[in-house]
């Protein structure tokens, strides 16, 4: 895989593919180029930076169908459609799935670029965001049981004596154990450790380490 944003450029038509391509790769754009969504899916590294731009009607595998294993595979790569034919119903479909815009062949090398970018720091936010959560959930994992309880109590809102009373331990303890939680988290606040506890929902199994 490469760390650098590729542009995937989907599409049946040869000249379309070749002139896409062309327009892209003379703006600075690494791109890869597939004739249909079959061919596409089977080299696709998911990991890969970048967007798809892909035509809404092909044979085989349309579009939206493309669009849909991407999806089911939870593959997060921002999609731009592309078609010479006015479907309404499979635009709208398309971008209720998440597509970021529609074109309308012929469209010009700029309005093609403007999208990709878009896409581009779309799929930046998107990469940052699952970074921070698995550098979340890394310092979950490293929480004993009792630091784990001890986090959820704090982030619910409840004092020291209250996550005392329900897990049967004294106030001062209850701060030890918070002072580790806050420390191994990297929080400095309440508010941070908040957030963290929001991005990690309700893992399925928490930390088992005393």
């Amino acid at each position: 895989m490469s760390d650098t944003p590729t542009v995937i450029l989907v599409d049946d038509d040869p000249a379309m593919r070749r002139s896409v391509t062309l327009a892209l790769e003379l703006a600075g754009y690494r791109v890869q180029s597939f004739a249909s969504g079959e061919k596409m899916l089977a080299s696709l590294d998911p990991a890969q930076p970048g967007c798809l731009v892909l035509d809404l009607r092909m044979p085989g595998m349309n579009g939206p169908e493309v669009q849909e294993t991407l999806n089911a595979r939870g593959c997060t790569l921002p999609v731009i459609f592309i078609s010479a034919f006015g479907d309404i119903p499979g635009t709208v479909r398309a971008l209720k799935a998440g597509a970021v815009d529609f074109l309308e062949k012929p469209f010009s090398a700029e309005a093609l670029i403007t999208r990709i970018e878009e896409a581009f720091a779309i799929d930046r936010c998107q990469h940052d965001e699952r970074t921070w959560r698995e550098r979340m959930r890394k310092r979950w994992d490293d929480l004993t049981p009792r630091e784990a309880e001890v986090m959820r109590f704090v982030t619910e809102g409840l004092s020291n004596k209250h996550i005392g009373a329900q897990l049967n331990i004294s106030p001062r303890t209850v701060e030890k154990y918070r002072a580790r939680v806050m420390e191994k988290m990297r929080a400095d606040s309440v508010a941070e450790l908040c957030q963290m506890a929001s991005s990690l929902g309700d893992p399925e199994s928490g930390p088992n380490s005393q």
